[in-house]
């Protein structure tokens, strides 16, 4: 009678733990989905907006550092994954379209209840019967994927289903029950010490710290973390602006011979040796200093390609001759030529990079033979 209350016992601990345990998982995935959804552009947009401020500051210092600095920050951005591009790598059985409003972080009191109660009575580890343990199984995995959607009718449904389930385990006063329940005490007791480790994995990861910040109202949380964000991202706009600005103004009295007082960060700026994609000359020796999916996408042919962080390292490799340097848009071009003509070497920034090159009708070629395009 002692050893069946001991398993008795040690089932409803197992029990309630696996249930808070799926639960604070349920919590964390819809968490970190909703994350992403609300914060991803914001985030994103931070990322942009770093990388521009750093190669802004690049193109008109033209310091080591700065170039440095601002190639790394560029490839923070580059290096995001496509989302849509991710999803669309998913199986076929995979759900083809995210909810149109995302689903609540918490699954509601009725759908915890039903949940604990199905635990209760059709979990695998209940009946020492192989086949019976398969049929279980499969039927949990349904009950699962029905509370992971918050769904308490389809629980419901679910309920009702396994009203007239059988139980396999051996009956009490028969033989084999004290081994059973001797057996069965030793996995209790492995089982509750693996949920116990999960749950700590869980509350420590990433989302669930965040989580526990605000646990009843996950919702907010991410509504402040958003207000936050765009706090940042409006002051890194203005940041962005005002160098710009600096740099405009600066070009300007360059040209009109005022302001003797100006920085030689800002003089060197207006004097970039810069020309447009059309007039470079067909045998010009270029310099690509993209990244390689950028490079592999679409590319002058015999151009070299160093990408913008390797270029201080590898700068033995470029020719003695001028060198017309090529990027995107022609931000990390000028870096680069800002650098290179510190250096003392003949170096010319292509106006508008790649996509100017394009709409220029000059040749370009892929790396793989499909149709060249500007990444």
């Amino acid at each position: 009678m002692e050893l069946e209350e001991r398993v008795a016992a040690a089932e409803l601990a197992w029990l309630t733990l696996e249930v808070d345990v799926e639960t604070l998982r349920v919590e964390i995935d819809n968490f970190a989905l909703i994350h992403h959804q609300l914060l991803g552009p914001l985030y994103a947009r931070l990322d942009e907006l770093d990388a521009l401020v750093a190669e802004t500051v690049a193109a008109r210092t033209g310091h080591h550092e700065d170039i440095r600095r601002a190639a790394e920050a560029r490839h923070r951005v580059s290096e995001l994954p496509d989302l849509d591009a991710l999803f669309d790598q998913l199986p076929p059985e995979a759900p083809a379209a995210a909810p149109e409003q995302p689903r609540k972080v918490r699954p509601g009191k009725e759908a915890q209840r039903l949940y604990r109660e199905l635990a209760r009575r059709a979990h695998p580890d209940l009946t020492t019967d192989p086949a019976e343990q398969q049929r279980r199984a499969a039927f949990i995995a349904r009950v699962n994927e029905a509370y992971a959607q918050g769904d308490a009718r389809g629980l419901e449904d679910l309920a009702e289903e396994w009203s007239t389930a059988p139980e396999s385990a051996p009956a009490p006063g028969t033989p084999e029950r004290e081994g059973w329940l001797l057996q069965r005490l030793d996995w209790l007791t492995v089982r509750i010490r693996n949920l116990a480790v999960e749950q700590v994995r869980l509350e420590n990861s990433s989302m669930g710290e965040l989580l526990r910040l605000a646990p009843q109202e996950p919702e907010r949380l991410l509504e402040e973390l958003a207000e936050q964000l765009l706090g940042r991202a409006a002051d890194k706009q203005a940041e962005l602006d005002r160098l710009l600005s600096e740099a405009t103004a600066g070009a300007a009295a360059g040209q009109n011979g005022g302001d003797h007082r100006r920085t030689q960060e800002t003089e060197m700026f207006a004097q970039l040796p810069t020309t447009d994609a059309a007039s470079v000359p067909a045998d010009a020796p270029l310099l690509d200093v993209r990244e390689q999916d950028e490079w592999d996408a679409g590319h002058v042919d015999g151009a070299l390609h160093i990408p913008i962080g390797q270029v201080v390292a590898r700068l033995d490799e470029l020719p003695g001759e001028k060198l017309y340097v090529l990027c995107r848009v022609g931000g990390r071009s000028a870096q680069v030529v800002q650098y290179l003509v510190q250096q003392g070497r003949e170096a010319v920034n292509v106006d508008g990079g790649m996509f100017a090159w394009e709409a220029a009708g000059r040749p370009m070629v892929s790396s793989d033979g499909r149709d060249a395009f500007v990444l």
